[in-house]
């Protein structure tokens, strides 16, 4: 049995080349047009290109979301934009459209074929259908309760993608017209204004106010299947897909640290594999909305949602980005990025090490002087420590204890 795959998101080359450096076994990413992430950064061709050359030399692969819905002014580029994606030698791409399947085919195109979440794949038949048509994965919807999901690997031996982490859509695999409505930015054509996560007032039908002084949302509560690695595992997934192309790179270096060590950590002991409550503090740190399984073990009912007066707290926990280490004088060189202080205890992790905490004895400014705090965004600092680091090494608030 091949290891599961790690699947990472990335809203532009730098989250790329981090999401890969910090363990992810592929990454998935839009181009400038044809995606469903339009007010993310995006990638140019050349930097497609760069992303798969860097990728490739660290054994991971990329894959290029071509999944909005296509109207007919879409249509005159697409040919050359899949012949390009070939010729570069990204390795599948990501599509909800059906046209594109017989497009590549018609052509002679070599892509492999990944079906969106957006194709709302819930049974065993579609995935029949699409395996008829040489698709090489499916991306399960994210509404698949966990015997939906084994039935459909057991019954039609295709290679599914699950997604295991990120937000969700209040809507079945994101077919929402709200967007629409509301602000005519269409949904599925990459410009989701994110309606759900907007508060109303309800009115009766008297329009008489009826929510009072509390604010009313429909929004979902973000999605972690942390839980339920080895349970994914042993039912044959291929692939776990975490969502988040626009987050931030310490958002993705926590992630997938945490859950490659997971992974990792099952394969290594399956017998003796053991729960740690850790690594989920980790993944809550890191976001700032709930996390539940949604529709894993159930359908998720009105603890599942945010209705009432959600709260998103967010937080400074990540302090900065190593640079360096001068061995010399066992000094981090640091790209600061939120408030610490002397006399603070620090976390330091990194790709394939554990992490290990420090206390801040001095500070150094770049002129060399001691400062007591690091007070400014971007700063670049010196602090002490006699454990060797790596740059791309992060820092982060101690909250572990």
């Amino acid at each position: 049995m091949n290891k599961v795959e790690l699947l990472a998101p990335a809203g532009n080359l730098e989250r790329l080349k981090w999401a890969i450096m910090y363990g992810a076994d592929a990454v998935y990413i839009g181009g400038k047009n044809f995606s469903l992430r339009a007010n993310a950064i995006n990638f140019t061709i050349d930097e497609i290109k760069e992303g798969v050359e860097f990728a490739h030399k660290n054994n991971a692969k990329v894959y290029v979301t071509v999944n909005m819905i296509f109207h007919e002014d879409d249509l005159d580029d697409i040919l050359d934009y899949l012949k390009t994606l070939s010729k570069i030698k990204v390795d599948a791409i990501i599509v909800s459209d059906l046209f594109i399947i017989d497009l590549i085919k018609e052509n002679n195109i070599d892509l492999d074929i990944h079906i969106s979440t957006q194709a709302s794949i819930l049974n065993k038949e579609v995935v029949k259908f699409y395996k008829k048509e040489g698709v090489k994965r499916v991306v399960l919807a994210r509404e698949c309760k966990k015997e939906d999901i084994k039935k459909i690997i057991d019954e039609t031996n295709m290679p599914v993608e699950v997604f295991i982490h990120g937000a969700m859509c209040v809507s079945y695999s994101g077919k929402c017209m709200l967007s629409n409505y509301f602000t005519n930015r269409d949904s599925n054509r990459g410009g989701c204004a994110q309606i759900c996560r907007w508060t109303f007032d309800l009115y009766d039908k008297y329009k008489n106010k009826i929510n009072n002084n509390v604010d009313f949302s429909f929004a979902p509560k973000d999605l972690s299947l942390l839980r339920y690695i080895n349970d994914l595992i042993d039912m044959g997934v291929e692939s776990f897909k975490i969502e988040g192309r626009m987050k931030s790179i310490y958002y993705i270096a926590t992630i997938i640290s945490v859950y490659r060590r997971v992974i990792d950590r099952y394969y290594e002991d399956r017998k003796n594999y053991k729960y740690d409550k850790n690594d989920e503090i980790e993944l809550y740190r890191c976001a700032n909305r709930e996390t539940i399984d949604q529709y894993f073990n159930s359908f998720p009912g009105v603890n599942e949602q945010y209705y009432n007066d959600r709260e998103e707290n967010t937080n400074q926990d990540f302090l900065g980005i190593v640079l360096g280490y001068d061995k010399d004088n066992k000094e981090i060189i640091i790209e600061q990025r939120n408030f610490f202080k002397k006399g603070d205890i620090i976390n330091i992790f990194g790709p394939k090490k554990e992490s290990f905490n420090i206390e801040v004895s001095y500070i150094k400014n770049e002129q060399g002087e001691k400062v007591d705090a690091a007070r400014h965004p971007r700063e670049i600092l010196r602090i002490p420590c006699n454990k060797s680091v790596d740059k791309n090494d992060l820092l982060r608030v101690n909250f572990l204890g």
